[in-house]
């Protein structure tokens, strides 16, 4: 696991951490964000944000937000989380 991700809202840091995956709900599509992605930046609808660490998949549904990749470090910044 070389890739860093960290979900914020206003209030709280959700998630930080080593992952090797992570789908996230974009405004045009799902789409999967694995090690050595090319940098991007996307709005995100609400919708479930899931991430794997070794076996494991998380799943959590987040309101509307956006997300930045570069350099193996994936920011998740969403208005809310609605459960966990």
């Amino acid at each position: 696991l070389k890739m860093k991700l960290e979900i914020v809202t206003p209030d709280q840091i959700v998630f930080s951490g080593e992952v090797s995956l992570v789908t996230v709900p974009g405004t045009s599509g799902r789409f999967t964000i694995l090690e050595n992605h090319a940098p991007i930046i996307s709005s995100l609808s609400a919708g479930n944000i899931t991430w794997r660490v070794k076996n494991t998949d998380t799943s959590i549904l987040a309101s509307d937000g956006f997300v930045e990749v570069s350099k193996n470090v994936v920011s998740i910044a969403v208005e809310g989380i609605t459960n966990e």
